[in-house]
This record gives structure tokens, sequence and C-alpha cells, in this order.
């Protein structure tokens, strides 16, 4: 790990300031004692941390870091450990743990809330930036249900990457601080075929400005409890919606609650169009899961499309429905925000602001689409008479031949569109799982697909060295793909966590290709095509 240059505003762990607005100011459980429970009519239960045996620093993002300006040169890496594995409690944190519901698989599960994840507290920086810092897998709290609270290595370090590789890719995202070995070991069955085994116990750092999801509305709708539903809303909107929040002590009119819910819409199309540019699969989006920032929050069982499916699903939960696969994202994400205008409907008292607002998700999703795809063809613009039909014939192609979603538009830029294309640029053979099968009729099709995007190119009257510019700032090149994450947790597995700052590292700059990082960019090795961890994943820690 590479230790941060301190400056002037920089502080030490026990210097950093907390304000604890979501404790403060909203309704909390009086129950003290920690046991699982139903909590009424409260928006959180106050919980610390369990502590663990040999707390230790495996890892840590410095741009969080600085977020948060704190010096960890100064605070020292055991000090960071015994904090953030959940072993100190600093003197201005109130932990605590969200009540929220949600629907699951697309039916209501009642309450479900932070049930191994501990919020420590509020930290506001200098620019006035309000950071929430949240342990997962800490230990229980009121909402683990049956579960311990607890978080395994390998669940832990695809959450600490995948956290820090969206931002880096310019997705929205929760970020990740920390990455903390406990030294003890927690039972998992990992596939669920009653064959459970010990794994290295560990805890990740989250930070967002708010963890707070649909579920945590879902949850007072439900039960009726309307004046915590007001209260949690007006306190969503005034700390992280202000400019919506009426003058002085104005009361809450019902055109803000829909002028909320209206930007909550917009904000998830475009997280919802990054997920599908970058090829970004969630794997679990019940409501629970949704934040009310349009961030991506809890990184379970996600995955990054290799070859190009739009039926593929990481979760093996959902293998049957594949409720969750990546080409019906855009849709669940509009379902999920149905359900959040139901659950805020007694505050908006119509529903036709609303339903115009499902509409506006529904109207931005398509035009932020299609000026993704124009960016990611290297275009200036969408042109419906041309590109609807580019487009829909590229996916064909990708349908019909194993393809690497990443690597054919990156080296797509690559090509030369300046005379007519007899047969596969060598760039984009890369691209290919079995480049020997693409013959025929297939081969004759990417080549009508390639001379048809070329003269579109042409158009636009933009030189290739300029449009290859264009797709190279949008087309990664770098994505956390799912099987060196495995990579990376086998070692760390072994006590070797080298490759999981390696790949940190080569993360943080996912467009810029670099000589030597070539085994960062490759496409999926056939080893990897059905093992655990590089194909689906389960909820199981």
């Amino acid at each position: 790990m590479t230790a941060l240059p301190t400056h002037g505003r920089l502080r030490v762990l026990d210097e950093l300031r907390f304000d604890n607005r979501f404790t403060r100011l909203l309704p909390g459980d009086p129950e003290t004692r920690n046991f699982r429970r139903q909590v009424h009519q409260a928006c959180y239960s106050r919980v610390l941390p369990t502590p663990v045996v040999a707390p230790k620093l495996v890892a840590f993002s410095r741009e969080v870091c600085e977020l948060l300006e704190l010096d960890i040169t100064a605070t020292g890496e055991s000090a960071m450990a015994e904090v953030f594995g959940g072993n100190r409690v600093l003197p201005d944190m109130d932990p605590f743990a969200m009540c929220y519901g949600g629907h699951q698989f697309g039916n209501w599960a009642g309450q479900l809330g932070d049930g191994r994840a501990i919020n420590l507290g509020e930290v506001v920086n200098s620019d006035g930036q309000r950071w929430m810092l949240q342990l997962k897998g800490a230990g229980p709290t009121p909402y683990s249900r049956t579960a311990d609270g607890l978080a395994v290595l390998r669940s832990s370090v695809r959450e600490f990457l995948c956290s820090e590789a969206m931002f880096h890719l310019g997705v929205p995202t929760t970020r990740a601080l920390s990455l903390v070995l406990t030294g003890e070991e927690v039972l998992r069955d990992m596939f669920y075929d009653g064959n459970p085994r010990h794994e290295s116990g560990a805890v990740v750092c989250r930070v967002a400005p708010s963890f707070i999801r649909f579920g945590n509305f879902e949850i007072f709708a439900s039960r009726g409890d309307f004046d915590n539903l007001r209260k949690l809303a007006e306190h969503t909107i005034a700390t992280d919606f202000a400019h919506l929040a009426p003058d002085g002590d104005a009361a809450y009119a019902p055109e803000v609650f829909s002028q909320w819910f209206d930007e909550v819409c917009l904000l998830t199309a475009e997280m919802i169009v990054h997920w599908m540019r970058v090829g970004f699969v969630h794997g679990v989006m019940n409501t629970d899961n949704m934040s009310i920032l349009g961030l991506t929050i809890d990184y379970g069982p996600y995955g990054w499309l290799e070859d190009y499916d739009p039926d593929w699903t990481p979760n093996t939960t959902d293998a049957s429905g594949r409720r969750y696969r990546y080409g019906n994202q855009p849709q669940v994400a509009l379902w999920n925000l149905l359900q959040l205008a139901n659950a805020i409907h007694p505050l908006v008292g119509d529903s036709k602001p609303l339903e115009k607002s499902l509409q506006n998700y529904s109207d931005r999703f398509e035009r932020s689409w299609q000026q993704m795809m124009a960016q990611k063809l290297g275009l200036d613009q969408h042109n419906e008479t041309t590109d609807n039909d580019l487009v829909i014939d590229l996916f064909d192609f990708f349908a019909t031949v194993e393809t690497d979603m990443t690597l054919f538009f990156r080296r797509l830029s690559e090509i030369s569109t300046d005379a007519t294309i007899v047969d596969i640029p060598h760039p984009l053979v890369e691209s290919f799982y079995a480049a020997d099968r693409v013959v025929g009729p297939v081969h004759s099709k990417l080549i009508d697909w390639l001379n048809a995007y070329s003269e579109r190119v042409r158009q636009t009257q933009v030189p290739d060295h300029v449009r290859r510019s264009r797709m190279n700032s949008i087309n990664p090149i770098y994505v956390l793909r799912n099987y060196l994450a495995q990579l990376a947790i086998d070692q760390a597995d072994q006590g070797d966590s080298s490759m999981i700052n390696e790949l940190l590292d080569v993360l943080r700059n996912p467009y810029d290709e670099v000589v030597g990082r070539e085994r960062f960019a490759a496409k999926r090795p056939e080893w990897a095509r059905h093992r655990a961890g590089c194909s689906m994943l389960s909820c199981s820690s």
C-alpha cells in the first residue's frame, strides 16, 4: 500500500468532524439491547460493532481518504484497522443500523434493515460534504434475522474493488474506504448445497452521502406510519435535495415531494444507463438495494458481461427466473420506482405527478441510452434515421457469436473507416471468443455492419483519430472482470493481498491503456467459464 502525502487539510481519525444528522434529527428505536426483533416507529436502532480478534488493514482507497480528509500516514494502519474493523468507536461516532423493508424478487418481504451493516456516523469535511461511514460485516444487528451479521473475505474483496472501480468508470456509486481482515473465521454455505466451510472474515468500510434506500420509505408506508414516512422524506430532501426544501420553517407542500420523486427517477435512469454502458449487472435489484440518490449500492452477486448476453444474471438465486438479468435492468428500475411512488403517495395525495415522473424516467432513459450508444460508437449525436438500425444490428450480431462487449467497443475505435471493409479488421479479432466461427453468414453480417458503420462515421466528417479519442474516453479497456476479482481473492486467501492493490491501481485509470497491463484487459479464459466466483455467485456471504 502507498501512503498518502500529508497537507494542511488532512486529519487523524480522532480529529474527524462527525455531525450525525440522521440519528440527531430522526426517531430512533428506544430499545438499546441488540437482539433480533421487529422495530416499529423508528428509522434506526443504535448498535455497536462486534470486536474482532486481530484486525488487519489489507487495502484502502487513497481517493476516499482524501474525501474524508483523513491522513492515514499520521493515523497509522493499526489504528485504521481497529476503527474500521469494529474494535474501536471514536467518541463522536453514533453507530446505528437502519430500519427498512423491501420488495425482493418482486414480492414484499416486510422488514429487512441493515442486517450486517452498521453506520458509524456522518463525517463533514472542510467543503461541507457529508459522508456516512458504514461497516459491512461488523456483526449482528436487530435486523439480522437468522444471520450472523458477518462477511467473508471473498465478498468483501469484491465489494471493495467494485465500489472504487465503478467510481473511476464514472458510474454513480457508493465508495469503499478500507478492507480489513478480522483474524476470525466465518461459516458459509457458498453453494447452498449443505456443505458449509469456514472462510476468512473481513469488514469493508463503505462511504456515501447517504445509504437511504427505497425500502426505508416502503416500510413506513406498509405499516401505515405516515408520520414517520413524512419525517424521513423531509429529512432526505433537506439533507440531500436541499434545493427543493422550502425556506425557513415553511411546510413541505405535496409539490415538493412530487418534485423530489421526479429527481429520484431521473437520477436512477442515469445510473442504469451507466450500468448498461460498461456491462455491469447488479444481480439483486431488490427495492432495498436501490439508493434514493441514484447510486449503485450493495455489491453482492454482481457481475460484468464477459460475452454479450442480455439474459445473463450473475445471481444463482435468480437463475431460473432471471428477473435481474442484464437486459432487464431498465425495466426493473422502473418497477422499483413504482413501488417507491406507491410508498410516498400519501405525501403527494395525487397519482398524476407520480405517474408523470415514471414516464419521465422512461423518456430520460431512452434519450440517455441513445446518446450513450452514439458516444460509444464515436458519433456526435444519435440520429434516429440511421442509428436505431445500426445499434439493433450490432447487438443482433453479438447474439450470433460470442463477443466480449468491452473489447469490441474498445477495438472498434482502432479500425479505419476511410475505405470499404472486406475482411474483419485485425483489432476486432481479439474480441471474439471463437474467431474461427466468424465465417459464412456471420462473417458477412459483421462486414455489412462495419461498412454501414464506416459510412455513418464518414457522414460526421470526424477524422478517425478524433473518433478514436472520443470512443476511448467512454469505452473502458479495464473493468473488474469476474475472473480477475476471483484471482485476487484466491491469492488473498493464501495471505497475499498484492493483487487486490494491483487491481485497485489498474482500475483507477480504466480508460488509459498501459503497456505491460495486457493481462488485465484480456477476455475471460476458458477455465473461468463456469467456475464459481467467475460466472455466477450466491448471496451466501
